[in-house]
């Protein structure tokens, strides 16, 4: 198995991802070749006494951008929606924020 910092890249924090908090939902930047079952296996190596309940993966392609003649892409990123059982403990760095 690859190391579990190496699939979770950083959580996202934005409006929408803090809404999921209450809910035991929370939202990570992971790499784009890690499927569900390694992005559940790597939060619960990660995160102790969490148990995820179900891992919705989005992937978004990079947007084109110019300077002048030359063209490039922004990079492409895979976000995971993961949601936590009932009985679950909530992941401390998110308690914070609520």
């Amino acid at each position: 198995m690859k190391d579990p910092h190496d699939i979770i890249l950083r959580p996202v924090l934005t409006e929408k991802g803090y809404d999921g908090i209450a809910d035991k939902q929370y939202v990570f930047e992971v790499d784009i070749h890690a499927n569900k079952i390694e992005i559940k296996q790597a939060l619960e190596a990660v995160f102790k006494d969490i148990k995820v309940e179900k891992v919705n993966t989005l992937r978004t392609m990079g947007k084109i951008k110019r300077q002048g003649r030359t063209s490039g892409r922004t990079p492409e990123v895979k976000k995971a929606y993961v949601k936590l059982t009932e009985n679950s403990k909530p992941i401390e760095f998110f308690e914070g924020m609520i």
